[in-house]
């Protein structure tokens, strides 16, 4: 490290878990981050601001003014942009030792393949179930931990899936992909602004733990939030002997 990374990363170093080598470890480190919305804002603002060395983040999305009213990332002068670039140009005015991989793409089979087994760590920070259930299947076909969140209205999760941990479930044990589940939009809907700020700093403080090898990851348990009480509720899940995601691994 140098010493501007020194003294940069300085608030990290005197943390007795993380210090000189996990700060190390992060710089070292790549994650993926599927949306630069609501929850992929936080979550790529902290990745970026804590040194993660490389981040890729997928968004085929373009800046809306309605998006301002909660993501983060974005303002607008970017109102128009790709939320993938937005968000690259947003972190290099935070910390330039970040390399930011913007892809604007939909996160389909073929380019989650590519880019899930080069990763550390992936994020889901996607707003539909067909992006959440590609992402589970590509991170357990490549044996990459996943740390996903949601949020609408006032209620929020955020959990990490890990098929590499014995009896850890994947996100298919608790929502098959057979299953019918329907998509709810923040358009017609409505989401409480700092409630994606809340369970995307979760996914953050997640994705950071793993990368650094420090503390116990939120595997097997699924934390619900109810914002109107602001109560946390936990829900311990298992691996699913039948799950058609994970079952045989």
């Amino acid at each position: 490290m140098t010493d501007d990374q020194l003294l940069r990363y300085s608030r990290h170093v005197l943390l007795d878990e993380i210090g000189i080598e996990g700060q190390q470890r992060l710089l070292a480190s790549h994650a993926l981050v599927i949306g630069a919305g609501g929850l992929g804002s936080p979550v790529l603002l902290y990745l970026g601001s804590a040194g993660v060395g490389r981040i890729t983040v997928v968004d085929h999305d373009r800046v809306d003014l309605t998006n301002l009213q909660r993501q983060i990332a974005h303002g607008l002068a970017t109102v128009g942009q790709p939320k993938a670039e937005s968000a690259r140009e947003r972190i290099a005015g935070l910390n330039p030792d970040v390399v930011v991989d913007a892809r604007v793409q939909r996160a389909d089979a073929a380019l989650l393949d590519e880019l899930v087994p080069a990763a550390d760590v992936v994020l889901d920070c996607s707003d539909n179930f067909a992006t959440r259930h590609a992402v589970n299947a590509a991170c357990v076909r490549h044996g990459r931990p996943l740390v996903s969140g949601a949020a609408i209205g006032f209620d929020g999760q955020v959990a990490v899936y890990d098929s590499r941990i014995e009896g850890a479930p994947c996100y298919g044990c608790l929502f098959p992909p057979s299953s019918a589940h329907q998509d709810v939009a923040c358009a017609t809907m409505g989401v409480f602004a700092p409630l994606v700020g809340l369970i995307g700093s979760v996914q953050a403080a997640e994705a950071l733990k793993l990368l650094a090898g420090i503390g116990t990851p939120l595997a097997g348990r699924l934390l619900m939030l109810d914002a109107r009480r602001m109560r946390w509720d936990e829900l311990a899940v298992a691996r699913q002997p039948g799950c058609e995601v994970c079952g045989g691994h």
